[in-house]
């Protein structure tokens, strides 16, 4: 009837008068049942009023007050397995059946400062009747109780493997469910999915610091990476539109709370006209460093200049010593939020669907590619031979040779690097030469370290210092490829990689997280980070992400692509033909 409705048939076009007259009925009922409808919908309260879309969600009210978006779930049989997921129920005198909402997972649920301190709640400068309301800076918030699933996949496990994220053992009966670019996150138990949901991130109605009286500080720590400068204006930006004034840059990374002696040392007054155009550039204009992280006088340091808000932004090892700030700062009984904005340009962190500056990474990483690829299809049996970054995670190398095209050999840390025998990388190569006179060879910086060995070194982050396999391989080529008489251009693009200005993907996603961050503190968050996850942005609790390093899954389908795309077979160390 409601299509009718809708778009009802030219009555000109049915030929016979009784069809004409019955489809004139149909239009008439599905008129009237339409109109009572409507009647039906008005008459109800607002409380009562539900509009469902063709996505199967529901919305109860006004989202923009605060209000809840959810997911209408089916009720579980009563075979399921208790603790798969987490949900609470609702009900409507409406309606005879039960609706089960999904809630955000225990291990997933972010530390609040009003958990520790008595935080009086005020409405949000952006709420109805608030400060920026009126002149049409109304936000749509969202409500703390929305969730977002962390893992969209299911699939089986064909092998064992290390403990995931949860910390649960892989078997071939588990469930494992998987990022789209192949990096593992998280299984269940017993071979049933288990879903896990985190927090929705985005701004809140109900705040918990009067923003004309926050001290705020931003703090870089680590190496470089593309976005540095991205979020670092986005945190001033959303910080003053809130009215915060007082927002403090600390120089050189950690050992910046400690170390302010001298102009150059002290933390820099930040205002939006200083950031205006500071995403132009790469780098930091606060600097960075590695190491320094003396906790106890960082904290002091946060305590003198009485800080309420700190923004970290850095990798695992950043994120870990804000976790212990953050500690800290509650034994002390300092009321700080201490909020992480994840960064690395190996894409190692758990959990998240990337990180910020690693698709830039990728993009000027197949610039090097291409590069080596053209000097490699201007010699005789020319190779290319290109060094990338991946210090343990071989994410850069794996996705810049899927999207060049112009890749032979692609060699990360996570897989064996034999170099002899008729399996191993040499003799493949030689195949390559034999077959098209050139060849393109990719190789992550943490490749073959077990094949030179470890140096027992670390640097001031605690990362171990690697040997650089790809000259390695470069010298192997040299001698046992003697005889093709090929013609090996080397090349390495790492500081370049490091220090460009952001693409345009990477520019919004460094926009969003600082916005993010500064609606986490202000909803009284601390211990936490923001990122993106199953394609929605999310508040985590610092620990599960920094449980281990991120890596590319040797059986995982992005990596048997990229295989497929590029004819590179399984390197193993026989040494004969069988």
């Amino acid at each position: 009837l409601t299509l009718y409705r809708q778009n009802p048939p030219p009555l000109s076009t049915i030929p016979s008068a009784l069809s004409r007259a019955r489809m004139s009925a149909v239009v008439a009922a599905a008129s009237a049942l339409t109109a009572a409808t409507m009647v039906a919908r008005i008459s109800q309260p607002r409380s009562a009023r539900v509009v469902q879309n063709q996505a199967g969600r529901t919305r109860f009210g006004r989202f923009g007050q605060g209000q809840q978006l959810r997911r209408q779930m089916p009720v579980p049989k009563a075979a399921a397995v208790e603790g798969t997921a987490s949900f609470s129920s609702s009900s409507s005198s409406s309606s005879s059946t039960s609706t089960l909402l999904p809630t955000i997972s225990a291990e997933f649920a972010c530390p609040r400062l009003t958990d520790t301190f008595a935080l009086e709640p005020h409405p949000s400068p952006f709420a109805e009747g608030g400060e920026y309301y009126s002149y049409g800076l109304g936000q749509k918030f969202v409500d703390d109780a929305d969730c977002v699933l962390l893992n969209a996949l299911r699939y089986e496990a064909l092998e064992s493997s290390d403990d995931d994220v949860m910390g649960h053992d892989r078997d071939t009966s588990h469930a494992i469910s998987a990022t789209a670019d192949g990096g593992r996150v998280h299984g269940g138990d017993g071979g049933n999915w288990s879903g896990k949901w985190a927090m929705r991130a985005g701004p809140r109605e109900r705040i918990f610091f009067k923003p004309e009286g926050v001290k705020a500080a931003i703090v870089t720590c680590g190496g470089l990476c593309p976005g540095l400068n991205d979020v670092i204006r986005q945190l001033v930006i959303t910080l003053d539109e809130y009215g915060v004034k007082d927002i403090r840059g600390i120089r050189y990374g950690f050992r910046g709370f400690f170390e302010q002696e001298g102009e150059l040392r002290a933390p820099v007054q930040l205002t939006p006209d200083m950031v205006e155009t500071i995403h132009l550039d790469g780098g930091s204009i606060l600097g960075t460093s590695r190491g320094g992280s003396d906790t106890a006088d960082i904290v002091d340091s946060i305590a003198d200049m009485e800080l309420d808000f700190l923004f970290v932004i850095g990798g695992n090892g950043s994120h870990a010593g804000a976790l212990a700030i953050d500690n800290m700062c509650k034994a002390r009984g300092m009321c700080t939020a201490v909020i992480g904005i994840p960064k690395t340009i190996d894409n190692d962190i758990l959990l998240l669907d990337r990180t910020f500056g690693f698709q830039t990474a990728v993009d000027e990483a197949i610039k090097a590619i291409r590069s080596g690829a053209i000097e490699a299809r201007s010699a005789f049996n020319g190779v290319g031979l290109v060094r990338l970054m991946g210090r343990q995670s071989g994410f850069i190398a794996m996705n810049a040779a899927l999207a060049s095209g112009e890749v032979d050999v692609c060699l990360i840390p996570e897989i064996d690097t034999p170099l002899e025998g008729p399996g191993g990388v040499l003799a493949h190569i030689r195949r390559v030469l034999a077959k098209k006179e050139h060849c393109v060879v990719v190789v992550a910086e943490g490749a073959g370290q077990d094949i030179l060995g470890k140096m027992g070194e670390t640097d001031a982050s605690g990362n171990p210092v690697l040997q650089n396999f790809a000259k390695f391989l470069q010298k192997e080529m040299k001698e046992k490829l003697a005889d093709t008489s090929c013609d090996i251009k080397y090349i390495d693009p790492t500081y370049m990689v490091r220090a460009t200005p952001t693409n345009s993907s990477d520019a919004i996603y460094c926009s969003i997280l600082g916005q993010n961050a500064v609606h986490a503190a202000f909803a009284g968050l601390t211990g936490a980070t923001v990122g993106l996850c199953n394609g929605h942005y999310v508040y985590l609790p610092i620990p599960p992400l920094i449980r281990r390093a991120r890596v590319v899954d040797p059986e995982g389908r992005m990596w048997e692509r990229l295989r497929l795309a590029i004819n590179q077979p399984v390197f193993s160390p026989i040494t004969e033909k069988v």
